[in-house]
């Protein structure tokens, strides 16, 4: 071989060598470009094409009261969907769905054929329904586990407590505001598909990094108080023909909420059914012309300012005053000479009121209506709340100035009301309201807790004490306007209240339609509990006293009676099992109550050997009670206790047997 043939042989090895090692180079930058940079993300394409996820519901997290009570869980329900790539008779099949369904065989047959590989064809069925589905033992069809959220009082707290859609997205009240503490990722079904997407397998899988459940929502809530006042504002609205009306209960001290009603109220378990005008949580989302109610702030204003004092008389026109163009009478058209400051509250002058702003300048009068919450939102942890309806004092003319002091010419909410009046009866201090007290995980651990929050001092205390006084002449009197909030052993301060509805077809106030109210609270030296009581045009009873103070009466004797208001410390979330939570834990509570001992006669005080008044009383409670007594009990219904057979106080020597109907209210 020549040298000029090695040379040549000996570049063309080179070059093969170069060519290998940069190919080999470039392989390898590829495949580290491939498996590492872009590893993730082509990994996830992979996924794409050749899996298929569908999401289900999530299960959320439970509401509870403040003593544990479930107001909202979520329920394991069968949904069914169908594969029609398996189905060979896909005309056969949605006849006999439709059957077993009871669905149209028409909308069935449209679903299997739009559908290449998957279709729902009825989403949380009843059991007896999967059942049937089941057994029937479809080719292609399948059933599938999805939560449904399940509200077991039913109506019980239906405003506040909101509701879900059909994919478990909250869409009203607690639900709502608090949905992304409630919900979870989703489950998902997971499927994989060879090249063509036809289906490989089927499987059910969690593809979660968080709790498989949403985290729980106590609230400050009670529900046998919810309950008893939801009873008794609709039997005086029966009683009073009146539209509609709404109740609150607050703790003064805290700001917590421990009953919130809005009546007419709904079921969430079938809110689809309902209008949206009547779901809507109405002593948030409302506002009106508060009335009489609204004096005692004026009143508080006025006594801060140290323009007036209870002692100073207002000669109140005989029934009719002049201002400007307008002439302002007394309700019911009374007539009043002079009276005091003490005397204008307790009869609810109109003109007094009046009167008592006047001696505060516009500016003055408008920053303290402002100070007790009206005009701005409360911040209640509820959706939907408004501010209300206050005009600067600016576009004030001498006629507003003087029918905002009797409560016309403003618009208020009744959450609104509640925490104002509740500033009067706490010293002084205006608390912001809430309605959720903690967040806990589905291990019971606490995540979030809500501490009571101080808004301002809107009046000093010594102001506030002898406003406390003056309200409390106002249901104590004999000639008070309030007489029949009045409650037996326990002093109440109040303030009655009846506004008329401004008519805009006549562009005046009606008498004929109006809103009576009452709003106090008890006891009056020390509160514990503020309660408004206002009814939506009545049509018999159409003053406050008459109407609303009757209700307060009936609310606060039971609550005074059959509850302590005050939480459990340490409870946590209560554990139970679904089927027990389906037919509302009868056998649980019946088995609870049986472990406790039971007592001898000879063991009992006087007032142990006799039958106690079980009214009030949840099914758990009443049969501790009588476990304890050796008391044979009969029960009739679930919820709490509303009548009993023999009435309290009848000898257990007598009738060792008492007979007792529960019921949910509804």
């Amino acid at each position: 071989m020549t040298r000029k043939s090695k040379k040549w042989l000996r570049f063309r090895v080179i070059t093969l060598l170069v060519f290998f090692v940069v190919f080999f180079l470039l392989l390898i930058t590829r495949a580290f470009q491939l498996q590492i940079v872009a590893g993730k993300a082509l990994k996830g394409l992979a996924q794409k094409q050749h899996m298929k996820a569908l999401p289900l519901v999530p299960e959320r997290g439970l509401i509870l009261d403040r003593n544990g009570e479930k107001l909202a869980a979520s329920v394991l329900m069968d949904s069914v969907y169908a594969d029609p790539s398996k189905i060979a008779d896909q005309e056969r099949c949605a006849q006999q769905l439709a059957v077993l369904l009871g669905e149209d065989a028409k909308t069935i047959r449209s679903k299997l054929s739009n559908s290449k590989y998957f279709c729902w064809l009825s989403r949380q069925v009843l059991p007896d329904l999967a059942q049937k589905v089941r057994g029937a033992k479809i080719e292609g069809v399948y059933l599938v586990k999805e939560p449904k959220r399940f509200y077991p009082n039913r109506e019980l707290a239906g405003p506040l407590i909101g509701f879900v859609g059909r994919d478990a997205e909250g869409l009203e009240g607690v639900e709502l505001k608090y949905d992304q503490y409630l919900k979870c990722q989703s489950d998902k079904m997971v499927w994989a598909r060879d090249a063509k997407g036809k289906r490989l397998y089927l499987k059910e899988s969690l593809v979660s990094e968080k709790p498989d459940k949403g985290y729980n929502i106590w609230l400050t809530i009670d529900s046998r108080i919810q309950y008893l006042v939801e009873s008794h504002l609709k039997e005086a609205i029966k009683r009073t023909g009146a539209k509609g009306g709404m109740a609150i209960v607050m703790d003064p001290r805290t700001g917590a909420i421990l009953a919130l009603v809005s009546e007419p109220g709904f079921n969430p378990n079938t809110f689809f059914r309902g209008r949206n005008e009547v779901m809507k949580n109405k002593a948030i989302a409302d506002c009106f012309d508060p009335g009489s109610i609204f004096k005692p702030f004026v009143a508080a204003a006025a006594l801060e300012e140290g323009v007036v004092k209870e002692t100073d008389t207002f000669y109140c026109e005989n029934g009719a005053y002049h201002i400007a163009n307008r002439t302002i009478h007394e309700a019911q058209r009374k007539k009043y000479g002079h009276l005091t400051l003490r005397e204008v509250i307790k009869y609810s002058s109109n003109i007094g009121s009046v009167k008592v702003s006047q001696r505060l300048t516009k500016e003055k009068f408008c920053h303290y209506i402002r100070g007790f919450g009206f005009g701005a939102k409360t911040g209640i942890d509820l959706p939907g709340e408004i501010s209300g309806l206050l005009r600067p004092y600016e576009r004030w003319t001498n006629v507003d100035a003087a029918t905002i002091a009797f409560g016309q010419g403003v618009s208020v909410t009744a959450i609104q009301l509640i925490t104002a009046m509740s500033a009067i009866a706490n010293g002084g201090v205006l608390m912001k309201p809430y309605i959720v007290r903690a967040i806990t995980d589905p291990n019971g651990n606490a995540v979030g807790e809500h501490k009571p929050a101080t808004v301002r001092r809107v009046i000093s205390a010594s102001t506030a004490k002898r406003m406390i006084s003056i309200l409390t002449d106002v249901v104590g009197a004999d000639d008070g306007t309030g007489k029949r909030a009045r409650l037996t052993d326990v002093t109440v301060a109040g303030k009655t209240g009846t506004s008329q509805k401004f008519d805009f077809s006549t562009g005046r106030y009606s008498s004929a339609r109006v809103r009576t109210s009452f709003l106090g609270f008890l006891p009056a030296e020390d509160a514990r509990a503020a309660i408004l009581v206002t009814l939506d045009e009545p049509q018999r009873d159409k003053w406050g006293g008459v109407a609303a103070a009757p209700v307060f009466k009936s609310i606060s004797e039971q609550i005074l009676r059959c509850y302590d208001s005050r939480p459990g410390e340490g409870q946590m979330m209560i554990e139970e099992k679904e089927e027990q939570l389906q037919d509302r834990g009868l056998r649980l509570i019946a088995a609870e109550a049986a472990a406790v001992p039971a007592v001898t006669s000879a063991e009992m005080s006087s007032e142990e050997a006799l039958i106690p008044d079980f009214t009030g009383m949840t099914l758990k409670k009443a049969l501790e009670v009588s476990r304890q007594r050796g008391i044979e009990l009969k029960v009739i219904g679930s919820g709490w206790a509303v009548s009993q057979e023999p009435a309290p106080g009848t000898t257990l020597l007598e009738n060792p047997a008492c007979t007792v109907r529960f019921s949910t209210g509804h």
